[in-house]
Order: structure tokens, then C-alpha cells, then sequence
């Protein structure tokens, strides 16, 4: 038995190591290039974000009444929730954060 549980120890310990995901919480700096700042300590550009269509701006253009705005998109100022991809080097947005 004292075999088997330091192989589970050693299994655990290795997943742990290798971060498979982490949640984090940031704020839209700029955006056009987009920059988000991760609790005041890293800024992560666009080339490290995934953002899913439902946070880009989308208009739409209506032939008798011009353009009309769907979605406003991501702001500065935006608070965004994320999740951290396994070896830390991409994050996806997943959405908005408010306030009620």
C-alpha cells in the first residue's frame, strides 16, 4: 500500500505542477490593440487572449435606417473574468464581469 499511495502523491504533485487551469480576474486597458491588466502585477496583450465573438463590437447595416449597434463589445474600463490555459500561455476571456 505504501507503494501505490506514493504513486498517487507523485501523480498529484505532478498535475498540480503543471497548472492545468487557473481563473483569473482583469480590466480592459486599451483597445485597439487589446491590453488587459491582470491584478495590477502583468499586462497581457492581444496576442495572449482568446476572446470570443460575443465580446467584439458587431453593428449591423439596416438599408432604411442605417447602422444599428448589437453589441457594444468590450470597453476600457471593462472588468473581465479568464481563464488561463494549461502551460499559461493563452487566456480566455469568457465574459464580462458586473455589478448588479
Amino acid at each position: 500500500m505504501a507503494l501505490l499511495d506514493s504513486i498517487k502523491k507523485a501523480g498529484a504533485a505532478a498535475y498540480a505542477a503543471g497548472n492545468p487551469m487557473a481563473v483569473m480576474v482583469g480590466k480592459v486597458i486599451k483597445l485597439n490593440p487589446l491590453e488587459v491588466n491582470v491584478d495590477q502585477r502583468f499586462t497581457l496583450t492581444e496576442d495572449f487572449l482568446i476572446v470570443p465573438e460575443s465580446l467584439v463590437r458587431f453593428e449591423a447595416d439596416l438599408p432604411s435606417s442605417g447602422k444599428l449597434l448589437i453589441r457594444t463589445g468590450l470597453e476600457a474600463g471593462d472588468t473581465v473574468l479568464m481563464l488561463r490555459v494549461q502551460g499559461g500561455q493563452q487566456f480566455v476571456v469568457l465574459d464580462k464581469v458586473v455589478k448588479p
